[in-house]
């Protein structure tokens, strides 16, 4: 009697089939690990946003938001700082007014994405089509073309990063922040936050909107922004947006994103 054939193994059909996706995976998440910061400050300084040493670049996310946004302009004016917010591009669009004051103030305009989302799926072809709508977007309202992307949450992917290679951006996440989208953020804790990081040359990192935080935890950022700013101005630090800080002319090759042990 002939014995039925054995059909083959699932591991082996598993594998063959784990192995592309694991791979693909690694390569989309791994450029995330520049997350950590001692990684990102030792390895990674242009990405870690670490420029002039006696400046400081003082940036926002989350923005454009009409309830908040327009108290960190008064504040930065009475302080007589300029600094550069990471704006999402579908609230730009539908804040067209808002965005031309910040641009009309002074401020510099970065791209944050179109959404605030968590790419834990690779999706090369969304990431560039909504960079690219988002720079389409602030140089349409604001007559400047964006230099700068900071990816949501950090999370700097593969995709990411070549869409804002793409765009012309260069990538810059942080060297200090004030852990200010908590619920038990304080002004105390985030002025306390940031100067525990903060060194000279190094680029600070607030938010101007809860839209994607806790509510009202912008109230604490703002409370803690003169503190901040002036603690800067006592030791001898210039505050301002990260194009005096970092320009992209004296490092274009490291455009976008991930530089080497170049400052900048």
């Amino acid at each position: 009697m002939t014995r039925p054939t054995r059909p083959p193994p699932v591991r082996g059909m598993s594998t063959g089939v784990l192995l592309p996706l694991m791979t693909v995976a690694a390569a989309h998440i791994g450029p995330a690990a520049t997350w950590l910061p001692g990684l990102r400050h030792r390895f990674f300084p242009g990405l870690a946003g670490l420029g002039r040493p006696n400046h400081i670049a003082l940036t926002f996310d989350d923005g454009p938001d009409p309830g908040s946004t327009p108290w960190f302009l008064d504040a930065l004016d009475d302080l007589g700082v300029r600094a550069t917010f990471f704006l999402l591009g579908e609230s730009a669009v539908r804040y067209p007014a808002l965005v031309r004051e910040m641009a009309g103030r002074g401020h510099e305009l970065a791209v944050h994405g179109w959404t605030h989302d968590r790419p834990w799926l690779p999706s090369p072809a969304r990431d560039r089509r909504e960079v690219m709508l988002s720079v389409e977007a602030l140089y349409g309202l604001a007559g400047q073309r964006p230099r700068w992307y900071r990816p949501p949450f950090g999370i700097l992917t593969s995709g990411r990063w070549a869409a804002a290679h793409r765009a012309g951006l260069r990538t810059v996440l942080w060297s200090a922040w004030g852990k200010d989208w908590t619920e038990d953020a304080t002004a105390v804790s985030v002025r306390a936050r940031v100067g525990a990081d903060l060194r000279a040359g190094g680029t600070v990192l607030l938010h101007d909107s809860d839209r994607v935080a806790a509510p009202d935890c912008w109230r604490s950022t703002l409370a803690a922004l003169p503190d901040i700013v002036n603690g800067c101005h006592a030791a001898g630090l210039a505050v301002g947006p990260l194009a005096e800080h970092c320009p992209v002319g004296r490092s274009r090759g490291a455009a976008a994103g991930i530089s080497g042990r170049g400052s900048g």
